[in-house]
């Protein structure tokens, strides 16, 4: 079995965040139920690099396990069938602009009227409160918002995307994946359901480690250091003499003298040297070019495996072309490779792994409406005919 098998989601969703919430449900094994737009659909559908389905790979990677229903609840018919929907649902995401489903009498109180026990995933830029709450936003708005992108760049350079322009999306996701989780093991106790909301600059602020302490103890506000880490040197990115790159993180005195020993200088790691953290910190230039000296002089791999046999964590920067070729992924089976409209497809594994009730991906991104008919009689005992009259009349 699947540990979510029996627990129905509505995802009402555009893009990334509140759907990725709903796919990594559905890698456990929930039923997704996707509610799209007649016609067009997800923008998600748009968003990436596009395929000969009419799908972009986005798509076919993240909306993975989920049945494409088109709704047009614009129209107080699509509203109604939506207001059906909902009362067989456990869970109900959404992520428009706060006020949007009110708008449609789709509040949380309107939610709860129609299913007591109903979960509503609200995700917006900002939240459901506070005087920002209206705007909207994307990922790369909150991770300014947030603090992340200010330190993201080398000091003397301007703010860089800190990766992937959807991080934001992808936190927040998982943040709903968690609220759910709670939000039904709490009805397991009280029958009822209720709302989680959640801001996309919210999940990023909440992993900034020691940022709110340090400024309201000390004032101290931190810049952009580059590869830099705040509290520990070395601690970075170096340059190999094969003109690759590697990771090297010492953070504590005891990794630093096992590195010292490794580059066969453990007069380094000396209390009068810079062996003590506070020494290697007030002469961070110094101990940094000692070590990307170093690096420099050897290739990646020989640096990687000194390193490695020294118990110095260490490891390489890798391209997706070296992932691909990477034993470790290979053997945790991160990448899968899945049939999909476009053919066999590679994409990313499932997360996290379940000893006895792992999750799997079943299909990936669905066609447009695919599942429109068998949701509709099945679920909600639409006739044939009825649904042939939605369809002409552009409801579904």
């Amino acid at each position: 079995m699947h540990a979510l098998e029996g627990i129905r989601v509505l995802d009402l969703g555009t893009y990334i965040a509140g759907p990725y919430c709903a796919t990594v449900l559905g890698e456990f094994g929930a039923e997704i139920i996707k509610v799209e737009r007649p016609r067009t659909g997800d923008n998600l559908r748009r968003f990436g690099t596009d395929t000969e389905c009419g799908d972009t790979l986005v798509w076919l990677s993240e909306s993975r396990n989920k049945r494409s229903v088109t709704l047009d609840f614009g129209d107080p018919r699509g509203l109604e069938i939506l207001r059906d929907l909902i009362k067989t649902a456990d869970v109900v995401i959404e992520n428009f602009r706060p006020g949007v489903m009110e708008k449609w009498g789709l509040g949380y109180d309107a939610i709860a009227e129609l299913n007591p026990r109903a979960v509503l995933v609200r995700v917006s830029a900002y939240g459901q409160t506070g005087p920002l709450h209206h705007l909207p936003g994307f990922a790369r708005v909150a991770h300014g918002f947030s603090g992340l992108a200010y330190l993201a760049g080398e000091p003397d350079g301007p703010p860089v995307t800190p990766g992937s322009t959807s991080l934001a999306d992808y936190t927040t996701g998982l943040y709903g994946v968690i609220g759910v989780l709670l939000a039904l093991r709490a009805r397991e106790a009280t029958g009822k359901g209720q709302c989680i909301d959640l801001a996309l600059y919210e999940t990023i602020f909440r992993l900034m480690d020691e940022l709110v302490p340090a400024y309201q103890k000390f004032g101290y506000v931190r810049e952009r250091m580059g590869a830099d880490t705040v509290n520990v040197v070395p601690h970075s990115h170096y340059e190999t003499k094969d003109g690759r790159w590697i990771a090297i993180a010492c953070s504590n005195d005891v990794m630093f003298a096992r590195l010292a020993g490794a580059m066969e200088r453990p007069e380094l790691a000396a209390e009068d040297q810079f062996g003590p953290k506070e020494r290697r910190l007030a002469a961070r230039g110094q101990v940094n070019g000692i070590v990307a000296d170093w690096v420099a002089s050897l290739p990646r791999d020989e640096v990687i495996d000194r390193c490695r046999k020294a118990s110095v964590p260490c490891g390489p920067l890798n391209s997706i072309a070296d992932i691909f070729e990477d034993e470790q992924y290979a053997h945790r089976e991160n990448i899968v490779t899945h049939d999909s409209r476009i053919g066999p497809l590679a994409v990313p594994g499932v997360l996290p792994t379940l000893s006895d009730t792992p999750g799997e991906i079943r299909w990936l991104g669905p066609a447009l409406g695919s599942d429109t008919d068998d949701v509709l009689t099945g679920l909600l005992g639409r006739t044939a005919a009825e649904i042939a009259k939605l369809r002409d009349e552009g409801i579904v």
